[in-house]
């Protein structure tokens, strides 16, 4: 990622695997890329320490999971923790789609499965609430 590409509150990267891309920060996000200090538009915000290039996660990411305990966890396994808690939080599929910068429905809707429990649990919610409002015992 390139300085040019941050734009408080939000990233606006040229080309993903779908196009160009907003992604809108949170203020933790925003918080971390205003303590850094900002080179010239053209250089990476977080460069390798000891050579030309972005950083390679491989040996901290490994680091990073040992240390949380989370010896198997992938960075795709964080989206999906991202999309199942936007979904516990009521947040509809097309939005949680936009998100997570997928260019089609259906992409996001694979993760509609993650839903099944809420909606169990609203269908019981409805179905008590009708119930007692027609007088009959749940």
């Amino acid at each position: 990622m390139r300085w040019r590409y941050v734009q408080i509150p939000r990233l606006a990267l040229p080309d993903s695997k779908t196009g160009p891309k907003t992604i809108y920060l949170n203020p933790q996000a925003i918080e971390i890329l205003s303590g850094l200090d900002r080179r010239a538009d053209d250089q990476l915000v977080f460069p390798a320490l000891h050579r030309e290039g972005p950083i390679n996660l491989g040996e901290h990411w490994i680091r990073i999971r040992r240390k949380a305990a989370l010896p198997d966890v992938r960075l795709h396994d964080l989206r999906h923790s991202f999309a199942s808690a936007a979904i516990a939080k009521g947040i509809p599929l097309a939005t949680i789609g936009k998100l997570l910068g997928h260019a089609l429905p259906e992409t996001t809707a694979r993760y509609a499965h993650l839903a099944d429990d809420i909606i169990s649990e609203s269908a019981d919610r409805i179905c008590s609430s009708l119930a007692g409002a027609l007088g009959i015992a749940a």
